[in-house]
């Protein structure tokens, strides 16, 4: 399976939809690393995923969270992840940021 193959990005909303994230941004970075070899099979992605389902967890519980509901993407079709995983309450304190 190739990143071209399936709509990676869809499939992220997907698999995090449970978490009920009131954002979800999802960034494909791929390009910024074309050339580099373990890129060829897989893309790099950016989230931020905003959830009150991360109230009282640590950063390490929040990561291990969404890598349950999207580890197995990995090393194909996700080549590399970036997680950020807030509370509303967090998102809202980072300048110019609003929940939609």
């Amino acid at each position: 399976m190739s990143v071209v193959d399936v709509d990676v990005a869809a499939l992220l909303r997907a698999r995090l939809g449970g978490l009920a994230p009131s954002v979800l941004e999802i960034r494909d970075d791929s390009a910024a690393h074309i050339g580099h070899a373990g890129a060829r099979e897989g893309g790099h992605f950016d989230l931020v995923v905003v959830s009150e389902a991360f109230a009282g967890m640590s950063r390490l519980a929040r990561h291990q969270r969404v890598l349950r509901e999207v580890g197995d993407l990995v090393p194909r079709p996700v080549h590399a992840l970036s997680i950020r995983a807030l509370t509303p309450d967090e998102f809202l304190s980072q300048p110019q940021r609003t929940v939609s």
